[in-house]
């Protein structure tokens, strides 16, 4: 089965402006982010899943110059975007790694990229206290397929409620047990400049101008300077509750027989 990693990434964002295309060590953070992508050993393409619009032009010669492939299509509706680009390179199963989150665990990805496809099931998702922006999700394109027939909307931010409440698809927990992975305090996503600031200190620390360095080891250096989490932790409840604010299901009506 063909497996790709989709980067999913906008160049405008709200709260924190042109975030994907903010430097840390000469870098962009969306280069970051590849660079953390290409690392995925399971993952047979890497994909940057971007809108057609010419704003997000950069993000596709961005694309291009790391030698991945890009797919361009909905502003709002990421799963027919998603769903356009397993068209389009004719993948089988996914995880999607945020353009936000420039720590994504390869270790973790892989483990679930290898979870889905052995045990036939149709969305992995964290499990509860791991930590954020440390893994998004695994979907097979069947189910991606499935959801995008019944969904009565083309605002699908927050896309798992269609995999995970509505009783049609397989939805595990990432099957990981190392403590490690898990934490209460600690934030590795990007939407405040606070959180520009956390990954900063990360990435100036190690001088990880190739964002190869292993979650572990980034964990416990961060457990050694509790000052570092503290920098964005305050934000995560605002994220938080801004994650639940816009979470939704809409359906489309079925016809009445």
């Amino acid at each position: 089965m063909k497996k790709a990693i989709f980067i999913t990434v906008r160049t405008d964002s709200s709260r924190l402006e042109n975030k994907a295309l903010l430097k840390i060590l000469g870098k962009t953070t969306i280069e970051l982010v590849v660079l953390r992508a290409k690392l995925v050993k399971n993952a047979d393409q890497v994909v940057l899943c971007t809108t057609d619009r010419p704003i997000d032009d950069d993000l596709v010669n961005i694309a291009q110059r790391c030698g991945i492939s890009s797919f361009r299509g909905s502003t709002e509706d990421k799963l027919d975007r998603w769903l356009g680009a397993t068209k389009k390179f004719r993948i089988d199963i996914l995880a999607t790694m945020d353009g936000d989150d420039l720590l994504c665990d390869p270790e973790l990805m892989d483990l679930g990229l290898a979870q889905i496809e052995s045990h036939g099931s149709d969305f992995i998702r964290a499990p509860e206290g791991l930590i954020c922006g440390s893994f998004t999700y695994c979907i097979r394109s069947s189910a991606l397929e499935k959801v995008c027939q019944i969904k009565g909307t083309t605002d699908t931010e927050m896309m798992w409620t269609y995999f995970e409440d509505t009783g049609l698809f397989k939805v595990e927990d990432l099957n990981v047990r190392d403590r490690i992975f898990f934490s209460e305090n600690l934030r590795m996503t990007l939407d405040y400049i606070e959180d520009f600031e956390f990954f900063s200190k990360i990435f100036e620390h190690f001088n990880s101008l190739k964002n190869d360095v292993p979650l572990r080891k980034i964990v416990a250096f961060l457990n050694k300077n509790p000052d570092i989490p503290k920098i964005n932790w305050s934000r995560h409840v605002d994220w938080a509750a801004n994650q639940k604010r816009k979470t939704k299901i809409i359906l489309k009506e079925m016809p009445r027989s």
